[in-house]
């Protein structure tokens, strides 16, 4: 039963960092009104793997591996945990604004005021997750710390 859970927590993680890629492609993009109906779901897709992740994880801690004494007091995965936490709570503000255009698509009286919100957000966006990328780059030496930070500073927004 081990394994099935390390193999489910394994395809939650995968599909977290696919959806997160995804999502990323897209905001990458010149942001276009199909655009911006397709990142609710791929963002959907991301929370519920995020949150088949955790609760997936949480189980394999409590019922399925050395115990939650050894996991509690370990640092390496207090602090992983951490930082999954905050970055969770973090990425509730780009979620609110995907939802916010959807809903707004979806009254016609509003899609001029939202064309002109989604291009006014790709526009400001893009520069600020170039800029992360770029500081990123130029501050961490490994890739995995390169990528790490490019990741949180696109799902905060910066």
């Amino acid at each position: 039963m081990s394994t099935l859970f390390a193999f489910f927590h394994h395809v939650a993680a995968f599909t977290l960092v696919s959806a997160l890629a995804v999502e990323f492609v897209l905001i990458r993009q010149d942001l276009t009104l199909a655009i911006a109906r397709r990142l609710p779901i791929v963002d959907a897709v991301l929370g519920v793997s995020a949150g088949l992740l955790l609760i997936i994880g949480l189980s394999r801690v409590f019922f399925f591996e050395k115990g939650a004494a050894y996991y509690f007091h370990s640092h390496a995965f207090m602090t992983k945990f951490s930082v999954f936490i905050i970055v969770a709570l973090l990425s509730i503000l780009p979620t609110v604004e995907f939802l916010s255009w959807r809903q707004a698509g979806e009254s016609g009286a509003a899609a001029g005021r939202q064309r002109a919100k989604i291009a006014n957000y790709s526009q400001h966006h893009s520069r600020r997750i170039g800029r992360c990328c770029h500081y990123s780059a130029l501050r961490c030496d490994h890739g995995a710390r390169r990528l790490g930070v490019a990741v949180y500073c696109f799902r905060l927004g910066i």
